[in-house]
């Protein structure tokens, strides 16, 4: 039920397919006290007056509703996308979902895979011109409700901005100084990073800038060694082991003035 589908669903004009299979849902919060044969039992019932063939039942024991990943409820939107099944009985809406986007989320998956959905105690049956026109409004108040909750999280925005909060997640309290002298006794970025326990962005943020051209260093006048040499330099700074230099470029550091190399290192 992870699909996010559109809260507007559409009237579905084509006719109803012949209903022939039936799947049964139910769902129990708690082991203790509660047990979905009841559920079951009223759903077999009105299956069989409607002269339809159970094709499987699925039940989700202490599983809250709140919850759109569940075992049984898997499953059955799985064998859905296989057509498994013409139709999805429930005994009530809140046994299927809670929120109103799950709902409708849920409903317009299985009406785009062609499966009727009828809640027995809340009068609701998709395989119906009415039972569609109620998904109609149901589709629509998810979307007014949806809309109401943009619009206070946009007021509450605007209002911590007024207020010159800072938006956004705070900021990693790193020490410059540790990183630096790290730094400076050999360690790579990635190896600071893992034992300061902050991200590989952090490291960097919290260097000098430096200019990593080695051309400017003394590579002459050969503009097209500079590259080459600038992409060796980069790896002898960020990998953990030394990384196959090209002949030319070592030369090259090899070279540099002790500072120079010193600065590029560092």
């Amino acid at each position: 039920m992870a699909t996010d589908h559109s809260f507007s669903p559409s009237l579905s004009a084509q006719e109803s397919l012949p209903i022939t299979r039936a799947a049964l849902y139910a769902r129990v919060s708690t082991l203790s006290g509660q047990d979905p044969e009841m559920q079951l039992t009223e759903l077999r019932e009105y299956a069989s007056r409607r002269g339809w063939a159970i094709a499987n039942e699925y039940v989700d024991r202490g599983v809250s509703g709140a919850k759109e990943s569940r075992p049984a409820l898997n499953k059955l939107m799985a064998d859905a996308h296989r057509r498994k099944f013409d139709a999805v009985l429930v005994w009530k809406l809140d046994r299927f979902a809670r929120s109103l986007k799950q709902l409708v989320n849920a409903l317009a998956e299985m009406e785009a895979l062609g499966v009727a959905f009828v809640s027995l105690r809340d009068n609701l049956d998709l395989s119906t011109p009415s039972g569609r026109l109620m998904f109609q409004i149901i589709g629509a108040m998810a979307e007014f409700e949806r809309a109401l909750i943009q619009e206070r999280v946009r007021a509450g925005l605007r209002h911590a901005r007024a207020q010159g909060k800072r938006l956004g997640r705070p900021g990693v309290n790193v020490e410059a100084k540790r990183i630096r002298e790290l730094r400076a006794h050999g360690a790579s970025l990635r190896t600071i990073a893992r034992q300061l326990g902050v991200g590989l962005g952090t490291v960097h943020r919290a260097l000098p800038a430096r200019s990593k051209t080695v051309s400017k260093a003394g590579l002459g006048s050969d503009p097209t060694l500079a590259p080459q040499a600038d992409l060796a330099v980069e790896s002898l700074r960020t990998c953990d082991c030394r990384p196959e230099v090209p002949a030319f470029a070592e030369q090259h550091i090899i070279s540099l003035e002790p500072a120079s190399v010193s600065e590029l290192l560092v």
